[in-house]
C-alpha cells in the first residue's frame, strides 16, 4: 500500500472502532464493583460501557470492507491524534452520569487529563465520589499510560489493520529499541511488562497500610506517571512503606519500557550503558540531596521528614507522576522553583512520563558545548555522540525546534490564562503542569488544589495542552500544516 495514497476515513474510524472496544471492555471491569457498592439498578458505568461498546462495534462493523488496509504515515498520525480525544469523549461518559461533575467540559478535562496521564483534577472531594467512579479514574490512567495503544497493537495484525504507526507514537521519544522484527512481539511483551508491574505493586502496597481498592487504583495511577490519587492528601497520609514503595514505582515509570525489557531478557548491563538512563539516575540523586540538604539547613527540618519529602517530590516531579507528600509551595521561593524546573524536564523517552524528556536535554547541551568549540575552531568536524552513536544534523534540529515551541506554547498558554483572570503562579503552574502531563502544579493548581475554579475557556485550553504533551507536540501541529494535507 503506498504511503502516498488518499488519507481513508473509513480506515480511520475502523481503528477507532478498535480502541473504543478495548476501551469498552475495560469499563465493563468495573461493573463488579458498582454492583457491589450501588446494587443492581446502577446504571452510569454499565450504561457507559453498553454506549461505548455498541459505537465501537458501530464503527468496525459500517468498515468491515476495509479489512485488509494498513495504514499509512498520515493516517497514523490522524489516528494517534484522534484516538485521544474519541477516547476521552466516551471515558467521560462515567463521570456526567453519576453525576460526579456538573458538565460535558468538566467530565471531558478529567478523563483527558487521565488518559493523558496528566492528573488534573476538577474534583474538589474525591473521597466522596462513588468508588467505581474512581477506579474508572484511575484505570484512564493506566489505560492512557501505555496499556491501551500497545494492546491494540497487539491486536491490530489479527484484524488486518497496522499498528506500526500507533506503536512508534506511543513509544515517543528521540530513541527506538525494538525486542523483535516484529512489533506485535514487541507490543505483546511491553504490556506484560507493564501489567507484572502493576500487579507487583498492588501486592507490595497491599502488604502495608492500603486496602485491596487503594492499592490497585494507586499502583494503576503509578506506573502510568499519572497521579489521580483515591484521598485528598495523596500519598501524605499513608505511611512510610507506602511512600517508599511508590517511589520506586514512580523512578521506574520513568524509565524507557523497551531498555528495561531489553536489561530483563538480553542484556542486563543494558540501562547501565544508555546515556540517557545515567543521566536521569545522576539528576535524581543531585537533585534530591541538595534540596534534602537545604531543607534540612534552611528550614530546620528534621532529616528523615527532609529525605522522604525531597525524594519523594522530585521523583515525582521529574516523572511528571504528579503524587505528593507534602506541599512544597510552603517552601521558600527558591527550594520550589527547583521543582518549577524539574517540571520541563520529564524522565526518560520511551517511558510514561512527559515533559520534554532528558535525551532531547542532552542533545541540546552537548551541542550547546559543540558550538563553542566550534568557533574557535570553525573547521573542525565534532559531532554530537549519543550512546557514542553519532546524532545526524536533521535531529539536533527537531530537537532545537521541539524545545522552542514547547516553551512558545508554555509562554502563549501562561499568558491565555492570565488574560482570562487567572492569577500568575497559578497560570505558570497550571501551563506548565498540563503541557508536561504533571497536573500538580503552583498557585490553586499546586498540592492539595483542583482546576474546578477556572473558567471554562480555559480548561479546554489545558485540555488541548494535555493533548499537545500526549502526542509529543510535533504530532498534533503537524495536523494544522497546508502540506500535511497535501
Amino acid at each position: 500500500m503506498s504511503a502516498n495514497r488518499k488519507i481513508s476515513i473509513p480506515m480511520l474510524l475502523r481503528v477507532q472502532g478498535y480502541l473504543l472496544l478495548i476501551e469498552g471492555f475495560f469499563m465493563m471491569t468495573v461493573m463488579p464493583v458498582t454492583y457491589m457498592h450501588h446494587g443492581i439498578n446502577a446504571f452510569s458505568i454499565p450504561f457507559s460501557a453498553l454506549i461505548t461498546v455498541l459505537t465501537g462495534f458501530i464503527l468496525c462493523f459500517s468498515t468491515r470492507r476495509q479489512k485488509g488496509q494498513r495504514l499509512n504515515p498520515h493516517e497514523g498520525v490522524i489516528t494517534i491524534s484522534l484516538s485521544w480525544v474519541m477516547l476521552s469523549v466516551f471515558g467521560g461518559l462515567p463521570f456526567l452520569l453519576s453525576k460526579s461533575v456538573p458538565n460535558f467540559t468538566d467530565a471531558f478535562f478529567e478523563a483527558l487529563s487521565g488518559f493523558t496521564t496528566t492528573g488534573a483534577t476538577i474534583l474538589t472531594n474525591v473521597e466522596v465520589v462513588p468508588k467505581d467512579i474512581l477506579l474508572w479514574r484511575s484505570m484512564t490512567q493506566w489505560l492512557g499510560g501505555l496499556a491501551i495503544i500497545v494492546f491494540a497493537v497487539a491486536l491490530l495484525p489479527f484484524l488486518s489493520v497496522g499498528g506500526m504507526q500507533l506503536f512508534m507514537a506511543e513509544m515517543n521519544g528521540i530513541n527506538y529499541d525494538k525486542l523483535h522484527p516484529r512489533t506485535m512481539h514487541t507490543a505483546k511483551r511491553l504490556w506484560g511488562l507493564y501489567l507484572f508491574f502493576t500487579l507487583l505493586e498492588i501486592f507490595l502496597l497491599h502488604l502495608g497500610d492500603m486496602d485491596w481498592f487503594d492499592a490497585v487504583c494507586h499502583s494503576m495511577t503509578t506506573i502510568s506517571s499519572g497521579g489521580f490519587s483515591t484521598h485528598n492528601t495523596s500519598l501524605a497520609g499513608f505511611s512510610n512503606y507506602s511512600q517508599i514503595v511508590v517511589l520506586f514505582f514512580m523512578i521506574l515509570s520513568g524509565c524507557n519500557f523497551t531498555l528495561l525489557l531489553i536489561a530483563m531478557v538480553r542484556n542486563p548491563m543494558a540501562l547501565l550503558k544508555n546515556e540517557e538512563f545515567r543521566h536521569f539516575v545522576i539528576l535524581l540523586l543531585s537533585v534530591s540531596t541538595g534540596l534534602a540538604l537545604a531543607l534540612i539547613f534552611g528550614i530546620k527540618m528534621n532529616v528523615g521528614n527532609a529525605l522522604r519529602s525531597s525524594f519523594f517530590n522530585v521523583a515525582s516531579m521529574l516523572t511528571t507522576t504528579g503524587f505528593f507528600v507534602s506541599d512544597y509551595t510552603l517552601w521558600p521561593v527558591g527550594y520550589w522553583t527547583v521543582l518549577l524546573l524539574l517540571m520541563f524536564i520529564g524522565a526518560c523517552s520511551g517511558s510514561t512520563a512527559g515533559g520534554i524528556k532528558i535525551i532531547r536535554h542532552l542533545i541540546f547541551i552537548k551541542n550547546a558545548f559543540l558550538e563553542m568549540k566550534r568557533i574557535i575552531h570553525p573547521n573542525a568536524v565534532v559531532p554530537v555522540k549519543i550512546n557514542k552513536k553519532s546524532v545526524s544534523k536533521s535531529v539536533i534540529f527537531k530537537t532545537m525546534t521541539f524545545i522552542f515551541v514547547y516553551f512558545l506554547f508554555f509562554v502563549g498558554g501562561s499568558v491565555i490564562l492570565l488574560s482570562l483572570g487567572v492569577d500568575f503562579n497559578t497560570s505558570i503552574g497550571a501551563s506548565v503542569a498540563t503541557l508536561s502531563n504533571l497536573g500538580t502544579g503552583l498557585g490553586q493548581v499546586g498540592p492539595f488544589g483542583t482546576y474546578a475554579f477556572l473558567p471554562q475557556t480555559a480548561k479546554w485550553v489545558l485540555s488541548l495542552f494535555m493533548l499537545l504533551g500526549r502526542v509529543e507536540l510535533f504530532t498534533l501541529i503537524t495536523l494544522f500544516s497546508r502540506n500535511f494535507w497535501k
